[in-house]
């Protein structure tokens, strides 16, 4: 990949884990009206820490932010499918796994960024298909 792509991952990773690490009532908040499935946000996370052992190999993590990374995608590996039937907003307020998730997620980016606040991806708005 190029180094655009790589800067692209390596943020839209950031970004993630900072919604990842947000307290609920801002998850919730960031999500607003969106109806989110829960099983899309387990797979990109998953992908996203898949990727990052490739952005470690070309320099764009350290070796320190993978020790950050796997534990979180081997929690969502944890998490069982029924439990990813659904909309985010719901498993939040529901699964414990997104509490133990969110403390990971606060620790690798004290550690990468020495603050786990960060402030939240801008949402995506749904594509309506109007031009």
């Amino acid at each position: 990949m190029n180094d655009l792509g790589d800067a692209h991952l390596r943020t839209w990773t950031l970004h993630f884990m900072a919604l990842l690490a947000a307290d609920t009532q801002d998850q919730l908040a960031w999500l607003g009206k969106r109806e989110l499935e829960t099983r899309e946000v387990v797979e990109e996370v998953e992908l996203l820490c898949r990727v990052s052992e490739g952005l470690a190999a070309r320099g764009v993590f350290e070796s320190e932010d993978l020790r950050g990374l796997r534990p979180i995608g081997r929690r969502l590996c944890e998490i069982d499918v029924t439990c990813r039937v659904g909309l985010w907003h719901n498993a939040l307020a529901t699964d414990s796994a997104w509490n133990d998730i969110r403390s990971l997620a606060r620790r690798f980016l004290l550690t990468r960024l020495g603050d786990w606040r960060q402030p939240l991806p801008r949402p995506v708005r749904p594509h309506t298909g109007d031009h």
